[in-house]
């Protein structure tokens, strides 16, 4: 490809999609993914009609996770997901956040085993940074709102 001249924008190097392929492309993207917020909201409102999975080492887990997750590391899902999770249920999977792409690796692993599945973006980095508990050694604990990822009086950004 060639560098774009001074005057030429490098956004629409390559043009946009029309509209209508556009809201294919993001539309697919909910059937894939979930944010922290939303699952955090399902979680508190009773209406989590699906298992979180957390697919770190047991290290990474014992260091923090979220109250209401499974401990199903990715290298064992092939082997254990059929003995705890029922094979009708969805699973939402997370790993350490978005410089990882343990939490891919994981839905894919659930895939291939024939799961429904989507992949919670952000992470357990997210999901500290927004305010919400997590468990660790030392009990259940929640750190202030990054005001970065959240706004801080009601934690609530409204999109």
């Amino acid at each position: 490809m060639s560098s774009p001249s001074q005057n030429a924008s490098v956004v629409l190097r390559i043009p946009a999609a029309e509209p209508e392929t556009a809201a294919a492309h993001f539309y697919s993207r909910f059937a894939f993914e979930a944010d922290v917020a939303d699952v955090h909201a399902d979680i508190e409102a009773g209406v989590a009609d699906f298992v979180l999975v957390d697919s770190r080492s047991k290290e990474a887990w014992d260091q923090g996770h979220i109250p209401s997750a499974l401990h199903l590391p990715t290298d064992s899902i092939a082997a254990r997901a059929e003995e705890l999770i029922a094979c009708d249920k969805v699973i939402v999977t997370y790993c350490w956040g978005p410089g990882c792409n343990g939490a891919t690796r994981a839905a894919y692993a659930f895939a291939v085993l024939g799961y429904r599945v989507k992949e919670m973006l952000g992470g357990y980095e997210y999901w500290i940074r927004e305010g919400f508990p997590v468990i660790d050694i030392e009990g259940t604990r929640r750190n202030e709102v990054d005001p970065l990822t959240a706004p801080v009086r009601h934690g609530n950004c409204g999109c």
